[in-house]
């Protein structure tokens, strides 16, 4: 059941909205003000907010745009309520960071209506990011798979050679020390793989296959390189 928070500092406002969403079976909270929605969104979590723009402390937009640039709360899609109707408000609701704008007084129709929309293309679109998620983890492993293939076949092989040294009477050292250099190489370049991985914080897309992504784990180490 998707949670929506209302924010108004109308309390009849509030009443009526809350009742026309928890007919259709929503779970709704409400705030008066934007001091109590920040703690609201905190504690509750919502889906949705549904948020006024006249507000007594911090105004709708204000509040709109630090919830939007908040990293935890920024997913959280806003519907802004108002009385305020000109074009230039609706617009100016949307650059806040607003994905719909409905106009005071409401309609019951119209707000259940905008409000399963957006809901439905909220949730398509997690959708559609955990699957890019997905696909980018799998690219990138196979990825990481094939470099690492190359170093553990130079081990495998140089280790294979040693054995043949060593069970002969007599052996190169030199021809030892070869096999033994080649197995270092290998092992720093394995590890040097494994350390870029643990280094990645933003990491960097490069195309895999058609659409897919994966991550760039050289990255760090081409930034290193340049520097």
């Amino acid at each position: 059941m998707e949670k929506i928070l209302i924010v108004d500092d109308q309390k009849d406002t509030l009443v009526i909205l809350r009742e026309y969403l928890k007919k259709e079976n929503f779970t709704v909270f409400t705030a008066e003000s934007s001091k109590d929605a920040l703690l609201a969104v905190e504690e509750q979590k919502p889906d949705l907010i549904l948020l006024d723009i006249m507000m007594p402390d911090v105004n709708g937009l204000e509040l709109a745009h630090m919830l939007t640039l908040n990293q935890e709360t920024a997913h959280i899609p806003i519907i802004f309520i108002s009385a305020r109707i000109t074009p230039e408000d609706v617009r100016t609701g949307f650059q806040a960071g607003a994905v719909d704008y409905i106009k005071k007084p409401i309609n019951k129709i119209e707000l259940v209506e905008r409000v399963r929309s957006v809901i439905k293309r909220t949730q398509e679109l997690r959708e559609v990011v955990k699957l890019e998620k997905v696909q980018t983890f799998t690219a990138t492993a196979v990825a990481a798979n094939h470099k690492l293939k190359q170093p553990l076949t130079l081990i495998n092989l140089s280790i294979s050679a040693l054995k043949r040294i060593l069970n002969k009477n007599d052996y190169n050292k030199d021809e030892l020390m070869a096999k033994i250099e080649t197995i270092q190489v290998s092992v720093n370049q394995i590890a040097g793989i494994l350390n870029n991985f643990l280094h990645i914080e933003n990491p960097e897309l490069n195309s895999y296959l058609g659409d897919i992504k994966m991550v760039d784990v050289d990255a760090k180490k081409n930034e290193q390189d340049k520097n």
